[in-house]
């Protein structure tokens, strides 16, 4: 086991990929007229891709086109003080395929959010890294 200087486990790719597919919730990190935005949300990991699912109007589908981001998703237990947090950068785009917007639709990423949600980003993840905080 690989230790930080921080004293955190440091997790392989497949670990992280493995983590990633377990959560419900991330982050994606991007720009909004020049300046750094995070936005919370709900994700599907489909292979070494993260699918985000979103409005084509929205914000996040405007910013992400074409632009490297990073992706953040974490689990902690306060209790016992464990957890993990695993961080994807990659190349963000819209998905214009209708086969692979078809494909993408099957998925079982439902969003939490209400209106029509029709418009998929794809990040994929070229550099994965993270940590775990064991008890």
């Amino acid at each position: 086991m690989q230790v930080d200087s921080s004293g955190l486990q440091v997790l392989s790719r497949a670990e992280c990929l493995d983590l990633l597919s377990t959560a419900p919730i991330g982050r994606i990190v991007f720009t909004d007229q020049a300046l750094p935005a995070v936005q919370p949300v709900n994700f599907h990991l489909d292979g070494h891709s993260i699918v985000i699912r979103t409005s084509t109007g929205s914000k996040l589908a405007a910013a992400t086109r074409r632009a490297v981001v990073a992706f953040e998703a974490d689990e902690f237990d306060l209790e016992r003080r464990t957890g993990w947090s695993v961080t994807a950068v990659g190349l963000a785009r819209a998905v214009t395929d209708p086969t692979e917007r078809d494909r993408l639709a099957e998925l079982p990423l439902t969003t939490w959010a209400p209106g029509n949600r029709d418009h998929y980003i794809v990040v994929e993840a070229e550099q994965v890294s993270g940590r775990r905080i064991a008890d």
